[in-house]
């Protein structure tokens, strides 16, 4: 029997990430409104069983199902959510949480399920690379390169990361691409070819500083070589909003281009990488996916912005008090060590 309620499926990742899981489904349990609300929580079993889940929800026609993992969980779900009346929701505990900072989902759990009862709806973009969608970010180079080698590590976490980076970074040999858009073909040697919908890879790296989810168009970044020298001030402005401005880096924006390498190799979507051929063809669709966003903390726009600033202290700060206290006296040891080799 209809009861009026909306159905609300959370599909849990117990793997991905480093924050544990249980925790946040006996939040759920406290603090979602069972008045507007019927709740179902299924965890995945194993890789790809989240877009199964996904697809059959859909088909359902629940209301949202809500991806309680990291961006690849969020991207299988949201592949299979696409063009359907079934929203995505976020409850972000990923190691990069691109999309979920980007739509300012709070990285704060309790807030992410505060931010679903609230049920505020906005439709987005999506792109497709080689027909395979992503949400966030997708590209091929150095940070193709550097997912292929997080996935092969086993690890997870910034640890992990920064050091694969600071190894692979050392011998990394950009590669030359011939790259057509609008008919128009220019050839360059690149370290990376980024390719965003949203404006982050994740952990508030901006790749695409400038990019919007709802304007039908890529934001595409070219990183040309560079020396080492100049690694520290790139990795600034990457986490600076202001990468696009480096004498280094190229900008433009497309409803989509074509790619050509010499040879087959690596290229990554939302982070996970994929083997793919020497052509390579990215757009953008159009308002393909609802997500659930949270409400304007304010009509006033300064005082919107400023609540968003806010936000994000409060985000770093539990982030900080959680690990990276740990993880940057470890990154330093670490880098130290790398360094002396």
């Amino acid at each position: 029997m209809d009861n009026g309620k909306r159905k609300i499926v959370f599909i849990v990742n117990p793997k991905s990430g480093v924050q544990g899981k249980g925790q946040i489904v006996r939040w759920i349990g406290e603090r979602i409104d069972k008045k507007l609300y019927d709740t179902e929580i299924i965890y995945t079993k194993w890789a790809g069983h989240a877009v199964n889940i996904a697809k059959e929800k859909a088909a359902e026609k629940v209301y949202a199902v809500v991806a309680i993992g990291g961006d690849g969980t969020i991207n299988e779900i949201a592949r299979s959510l696409v063009h359907t009346d079934t929203a995505l929701g976020i409850i972000p505990c990923g190691s990069g949480n691109g999309l979920a900072r980007h739509l300012k989902v709070s990285l704060d759990a309790k807030k992410a399920i505060d931010t679903i009862n609230e049920g505020r709806l906005e439709t987005i973009d999506y792109g497709l690379i080689n027909e395979i969608p992503f949400f966030c970010t997708c590209g091929v180079g150095f940070d193709a390169f550097i997912s292929l080698k997080f996935a092969e590590a086993g690890k997870r976490g910034p640890l992990t990361y920064i050091e694969k980076t600071i190894r692979e970074s050392i011998n990394y040999a950009p590669e030359t691409y011939e790259v057509e858009i609008d008919g128009q073909r220019a050839v360059h040697k690149a370290f990376v070819i980024a390719c965003g919908n949203a404006s982050q890879y994740g952990n508030n790296a901006y790749i695409a500083p400038r990019a919007s989810l709802n304007d039908g168009l890529l934001d595409v970044t070219i990183i040309e070589p560079f020396n080492m020298r100049e690694a520290p001030s790139l990795s600034f402005q990457l986490f600076n909003k202001t990468i696009d401005q480096d004498s280094h880096v190229k900008t433009l924006k497309c409803n989509s281009l074509h790619i050509k390498r010499a040879k087959n190799g690596v290229a990554h979507f939302d982070g996970d990488p994929i083997m793919l051929g020497e052509s390579i063809d990215v757009k953008i669709v159009k308002q393909g996916l609802k997500v659930i966003i949270p409400s304007p903390k304010n009509s006033s726009g300064v005082l919107t912005r400023a609540q968003d600033y806010l936000d994000e202290i409060d985000a770093f700060i539990e982030q900080v008090s959680r690990h990276n206290k740990v993880i940057l006296n470890k990154g330093k040891k670490q880098v130290k060590k790398i360094l002396s080799q």
